[in-house]
């Protein structure tokens, strides 16, 4: 296909949406539609089911939010009509704010619902009917068994990061969501990879769907992306080394748990740098400030963790930094995936040590191409010839079992310990 016959596809004229939907797309700066809206946007609108399958940042939330809008816009109801289900606060949230930006021109209400936050304060916001209701699966069940939000009414279920919700356990929630539902629906499923169990659940939830796969194992073209071998105690300083570089203005760290993104948030803050935390223990409000701070350009480093990670839509991230590797080798893509976007170079650096070989090979594997190994002067590991450790890294879980007993050579003993018990 020619340059110039995709240029005529990527115009937003193209799909008629209603004259207001236009506007919004003109305020919101959008010039030309990205390869999952042009596959489908057309299907949306004529009322089929959709599986997408797509990296984050390649413009999913337009995708489903223009049909939906479009078709709000010409059959109006004074209740529920849409559900969207997202795995995180900040997704959900994030899908909230571009939604209410293409329809700022129309009379059409959304509401979020989320733990964290009152219920009661969201029992009063249902009870302004909202069109569209963007939610975590567990407060929209809080909600439901409440009475507050009825989903008989709904016409179209969106599930967007379907993987994600396999990976924090909300598949249980969301088969009770679709026991609430109408059976005739529109659905759409949008998801960054497709695990045995998420292709489960696409065929249970989806009727003859559209299916448009551009999701990729392998990072974004956008991407100079590079494996940094370097000993655990080691990785703070190469840390503070990269943070200091003049080419990195701002840079998201991801980290394996919630108490090392708090510490080393606090940490950086006292050397100097302008950082923040943004993990599962903070308030909503925190995180809010915190996200807030981020995209304002208040703070240039946010740490992070997986569960906290998804939902950070940051234009100009110039480098992600995996302090620790991620938990599996499809989070890899993920996380990285915070800069390079929307067609802008990112860098992404990933710290690994002697005991992430396995980790290495696995990503490797999925990502069908060796991942680079770079060093910086001062900083350089043995990684390959290295001996092994004596004692497991409390930093892999995989490798740590405070509960396994040593082996002995000593032998078995003959004596009954309890003689007085009968042989069964």
């Amino acid at each position: 296909m020619t340059s110039s016959i995709l240029n005529k596809q990527t115009d937003f004229d193209q799909f008629k949406l209603h004259e207001t939907l236009k506007k919004g797309i003109n305020k919101a700066g959008f010039t030309s539609a990205r390869p999952i809206q042009v596959q489908t946007i057309p299907a949306g609108l004529a009322g089929k089911d959709v599986l997408g399958l797509a990296q984050t940042g390649t413009g999913k939330t337009a995708a489903f939010a223009l049909p939906i809008l479009n078709q709000l816009l010409t059959n109006p109801g004074k209740c529920p009509r849409v559900l969207i289900l997202a795995p995180t606060r900040e997704l959900a949230t994030q899908i909230a704010k571009e939604i209410q930006m293409l329809s700022q021109f129309t009379a059409l209400k959304g509401i979020t619902v989320y733990g964290g936050l009152s219920i009661h304060k969201q029992i009063s916001g249902l009870r302004r009917k909202p069109e569209i209701v963007i939610g975590c699966p567990g407060r929209v069940l809080d909600l439901v068994k409440r009475r507050a939000l009825y989903l008989g009414a709904v016409t179209t279920l969106v599930v967007d990061e379907a993987d994600h919700m396999f990976d924090m356990g909300f598949l249980p929630d969301i088969r009770k969501i679709l026991a609430e539902l109408p059976a005739a629906r529109q659905n759409l499923l949008f998801s960054a990879t497709m695990p045995k169990e998420i292709r489960r659940l696409a065929n249970e939830l989806l009727n003859k769907p559209h299916i448009v796969e551009l999701a990729d194992s392998a990072p974004a073209s956008t991407i100079d992306h590079a494996l940094y071998l370097i000993p655990e105690k080691r990785k703070h300083d190469l840390l503070k080394h990269i943070l200091g570089s003049n080419d990195c203005s701002s840079a998201i760290v991801f980290t394996r748990t919630k108490h090392r993104a708090k510490r080393l948030a606090v940490q950086f803050s006292q050397l100097g740098f302008r950082a923040v935390g943004l993990q599962g223990n903070m308030s909503q409000s925190q995180r809010d400030k915190a996200m807030g701070g981020f995209r304002s350009g208040h703070f240039d480093i946010l740490f992070a963790t997986d569960i906290a990670s998804r939902g950070i839509d940051v234009s100009n991230v110039s480098h992600v930094i995996n302090f620790d590797v991620p938990g599996t080798p499809e989070a890899y893509t993920h996380r990285i995936g915070r800069t390079g976007r929307s067609e802008s170079s990112g860098i992404a650096c990933t710290f690994v040590t002697k005991e992430d070989r396995d980790w290495v090979r696995s990503t490797e594997r999925m990502i069908g191409a060796p991942i680079q190994r770079r060093t910086i002067e001062g900083f350089v590991a043995d990684f390959e010839d290295a001996p092994a450790r004596s004692k497991p890294s409390h930093n892999n879980p995989r490798s740590y079992q405070p509960n396994k007993k040593k082996r002995t050579n000593r032998p078995k003993s003959t004596t009954k310990r309890y003689p007085h018990k009968r042989a069964s």
